[in-house]
């Protein structure tokens, strides 16, 4: 099935799911999870916001290409920009 019919069926979902969590390790299109419990979570975790964001849209701010991580000045930030979100958000949409 092609990735965005896929997605297109599971609109329910937050479209980070896509990728694996680096917290959890849930995989790809299964929910985040809590470590301890195993208890689902209703919404994926930042870490795995922040990777669907890096791989998903290019940044508007450092302008970096998808995959490549967002930097301030040239020092690498630990997440991404709020507009890589909203580029993130509108590309999926």
């Amino acid at each position: 099935m092609p990735p965005q019919l896929r997605h297109q069926l599971r609109a329910g979902h937050h479209p980070a799911r896509s990728v694996p969590c680096s917290h959890c390790g849930a995989k790809a299109h299964a929910p985040c999870v809590l470590r301890k419990s195993g208890r689902r979570l209703p919404q994926p975790h930042p870490q795995r916001v922040n990777a669907w964001a890096r791989t998903t849209a290019c940044c508007p701010q450092c302008q970096v290409e998808p995959g490549i991580s967002c930097h301030d000045d040239g020092i690498p930030r630990k997440g991404v920009h709020a507009r890589r979100y909203q580029e993130a958000e509108d590309t999926c949409a």
